[in-house]
C-alpha cells in the first residue's frame, strides 16, 4: 500500500493506492469456471489513533483501488495509520508521516 498526506492550511489531504485483486466473483476463467469473489470491504484511517475515515466498499471497486480524502488537522511529522479488510478477512495496515 502506498500512502501520501500533505498538510496545507490545517487541511491535511491523503492519498492512497492500495495493491488488490479485487475479484467480484462473477468473472470466469479460461475453462469457464467461476472466479471466487476476493474484494475489500472496508477502509479505515486514523490520525494519531483517532478515527478520521472509514468506507465500507465491495466487488464494483477496480482492481488496486486509488482513495482519497481530506480531513481538518493534523501538522508535519503526525501519523497517518490506514487499514483494510478484505471478504476472506484478510487485513493490511499501512502508515505514513504527514509532511
Amino acid at each position: 500500500m502506498k500512502i501520501k498526506a500533505k498538510v496545507k492550511k490545517d487541511i491535511t489531504k491523503v492519498k492512497m493506492l492500495i495493491k488488490h485483486p479485487m475479484e467480484t466473483g462473477r468473472r470466469k476463467d479460461q475453462d469457464g469456471n467461476v472466479i471466487p469473489g476476493l474484494y475489500i470491504t472496508e477502509v479505515s484511517a486514523s490520525h494519531n489513533g483517532q478515527p478520521v475515515f472509514h468506507a465500507e466498499v465491495g466487488q464494483a471497486v477496480s482492481k488496486d483501488p486509488y482513495m482519497a480524502f481530506s480531513f481538518k488537522g493534523g501538522v508535519s511529522g503526525d501519523k497517518i495509520s490506514i487499514t483494510w479488510i478484505d471478504s476472506s478477512g484478510a487485513t493490511e495496515t499501512g502508515e505514513a508521516a504527514i509532511k
